[in-house]
């Protein structure tokens, strides 16, 4: 597991380009036959994938987290990116096609992901954040999510919001969980930009066409810069940070947010 500090503006101001993408930008999450973490010190988060091909990948405890079992004083977020899979969740298996999430409640003991087919992986990315109390696993199809439609052909934005962990849908302590896909032309995510003074938030971009980028704005509204992300890649966005992309050809994001509350609409909206 590794670890990222929090960071203020400050500190950000007098980075370059090595830095920022060193303490924002998730590389390597995925390999074939492993699970790979990192842990951050905003809101306590914990980004992860797992990647199985023959055989199933447990989630353990890692050190860093000095308990008996990862969901010991946590909860889950999980979306599967890529083929068929299934998670096993204290003995209850949940089928995962692509875009499916399943949230898994604090107290949840034994977890494995595996894929249906070894040629073609499930690839699962997680988001995990402090729970308090438990709530029951639930496995959310995107066919069930809440859905947005957003933007339009002519800005370049038009976009479709799934949103499966949040309050009134898929019940949590703090985690608020869900992907953007980007219709064909449209390149632009999260326009207007804003912040969230109560709340941090993680970006996974996926989906990212071969040979193509996202560039993902971040900082200060009154001094933003960008990391150039590649696909299946993650940006750490803390409260005081904006963050909105710009592709080379549209894709798909994850995003997960964790903190004080869980009003999704609850955000500092930016002035263009």
């Amino acid at each position: 597991m590794k670890t990222y500090y929090a960071i203020s503006p400050a500190e950000y101001s007098r980075m370059n380009m090595k830095e920022l993408r060193e303490n924002f930008l998730l590389e390597g999450l995925f390999e074939p036959g492993k699970i790979n973490l990192a842990y951050a010190h905003y809101e306590r988060i914990i980004v992860g994938g797992a990647l199985p091909g023959e055989g199933s990948l447990p989630l353990k405890a890692a050190q860093e987290l000095a308990a008996a079992y990862f969901l010991e004083r946590r909860e889950l977020g999980v979306i599967n990116i890529a083929g068929p899979g299934r998670i096993l969740a204290d003995g209850v298996v949940y089928p995962m096609q692509k875009y499916d999430c399943l949230y898994i409640g604090r107290g949840t003991d034994k977890i494995s992901f595996a894929s249906e087919e070894a040629q073609n992986p499930a690839c699962f990315y997680f988001i995990s954040a402090p729970a308090h109390k438990e709530y029951p696993t639930r496995h959310i199809p995107k066919e069930k999510a809440v859905q947005a439609a957003l933007g339009s052909g002519e800005t370049c934005n038009e976009r479709v919001i799934y949103k499966y962990i949040l309050p009134g849908a898929a019940e949590s302590c703090q985690l608020v969980m869900g992907l953007t896909i980007l219709a064909p032309g449209s390149v632009w995510n999260t326009m207007p930009c804003h912040t969230h003074e109560r709340r941090m938030e993680a970006y996974l971009y996926f989906d990212v066409p071969p040979g193509q980028s996202v560039f993902h704005l971040m900082g200060p509204p009154e001094e933003t810069r960008h990391i150039v992300i590649k696909d299946r890649q993650a940006a750490l966005s803390p409260p005081w940070s904006i963050h909105s992309g710009a592709g080379t050809a549209n894709y798909s994001f994850i995003w997960g947010m964790l903190g004080e509350n869980q009003d999704f609409d609850d955000m500092q909206s930016v002035s263009l």
